[in-house]
């Protein structure tokens, strides 16, 4: 599949379909933004209508120029968004990309769709598209993003410091993660065979 494509990309597993954001999604997201531990983390929050807005115009303009790809997470039991994710920092000559972005409402967190949504991702990624890296990364005091990562079989690679600012003013430190393509095949079966389609 072509990098150029990604904005038309939607995949699926038995657990979740991953298709990309559309100003139509509102409503359904406006049932879930709103709860402040999404944010607690993240470098932007969306905590008002109009926060709302700029996040559905930034996703779909995103998409669209081809910058990042912005996914609606639908619980395929249900039919429901119940979050977001996104693949960014594309790099197709280096065959490099990084999943992110990514955040569930808290009736889906502990479920198995972040690993199932994650899941879809990385198989295109390597699969598809063909990716010789996938990486990750988040705030170092995220300690549940990072066990989660760590969990799905992504290797920790370090600490960039004072990385970015924060709401409120604090330096945010970040920690990358990575997936290799030749370990992949090995990550897949033995910390996500239990998702597999």
């Amino acid at each position: 599949m072509s990098w150029a494509k990604l904005k038309d990309l939607t995949l699926a597993n038995s657990r979740v379909e991953l298709r990309r954001v559309r100003f139509t999604d509102r409503a359904a997201f406006e049932k879930i933004v709103f709860e402040p531990e999404i944010w607690q983390y993240f470098v932007s929050r969306i905590s008002t209508a109009d926060d709302l807005d700029a996040f559905l115009e930034s996703a779909v303009a995103d998409t669209l120029n081809g910058t990042r790809t912005v996914f609606a997470i639908i619980d395929r039991a249900s039919g429901a968004i119940v979050g977001s994710s996104a693949y960014g920092n594309l790099a197709e000559s280096e065959r490099r990309l990084e999943i992110g972005w990514s955040w569930l409402c808290a009736a889906a967190r502990r479920t198995g769709i972040n690993r199932a949504a994650k899941l879809a991702l990385l198989d295109h990624a390597f699969d598809e598209l063909g990716c010789e890296r996938v990486e990750f990364k988040t705030d170092v005091l995220n300690t549940g993003a990072r066990t989660a990562l760590i969990r799905l079989g992504a290797h920790e690679e370090g600490v960039l410091r004072s990385f970015n600012y924060m709401p409120g003013g604090r330096r945010r430190d970040v920690i990358y993660y990575s997936i290799l393509r030749n370990e992949w095949p090995a990550v897949r079966q033995e910390r996500l065979a239990a998702i597999a389609d």
